[in-house]
């Protein structure tokens, strides 16, 4: 497997369409150079009732925003090939969707919904080349199975308000929540 040194020059430049600091995390880890643009669209005036459906209209919506400010500086006939990637995701618990929560109470509600249960995590990214107007989107939806989470956890947690500012109220990838997964299947 090829590794990507920090010298590395890509033959494409690459527009992170979201101010999410997880996404931000995984290109960064993955050694690529990126900029990053927020679409600033109202993702409540968007609404489906299936959320695969949800989640594709949203990144969707994120690119299209994000052209609309490029005012076609990246399109054909630009120098270098651009590739836009945006991405929505929401969890879904007890058939519930669950975005971001818009209190630390819905937070708290929402986790003490997962303790001893499940949850699926349903995700879709969208790369669209700017230079070809090319795009091509999947979905990722792996269920999340989890132990008991306990009160004072919860407190914590919701307290802090760092971890809870994520689609579904729980920010999965952090160490002290990996404990209360049982197991991530999909």
């Amino acid at each position: 497997m090829a590794s990507i040194s920090p010298t590395t020059s890509f033959p494409f430049k690459i527009i992170l369409g979201s101010s999410s600091p997880a996404r931000r995390e995984i290109l960064a880890d993955m050694g690529y150079e990126f900029i990053v643009m927020s679409a600033d669209i109202d993702e409540k005036a968007i609404r489906k009732d299936k959320p695969d459906e949800l989640v594709k209209a949203l990144a969707e919506a994120k690119a299209e925003a994000i052209k609309l400010k490029l005012h076609g500086d990246c399109g054909p006939g630009s120098d270098q090939t651009t590739l836009l990637i945006t991405s929505d995701q929401v969890m879904v618990s007890k058939g519930v969707i669950r975005e971001r929560p818009r209190s630390a109470e819905e937070a708290r509600e929402f986790i003490k919904g997962y303790s001893d249960d499940r949850a699926f995590a349903v995700n879709f990214v969208l790369v669209s080349n700017l230079s070809t107007g090319a795009t091509k989107g999947g979905w990722d939806i792996p269920e999340i199975k989890f132990k008991n989470i306990p009160d004072e956890f919860i407190d914590r947690v919701v307290n802090q308000g760092e971890m809870t500012c994520v689609a579904g109220g729980l920010k999965l990838t952090h160490p002290s929540v990996l404990p209360f997964i049982i197991k991530e299947l999909g």
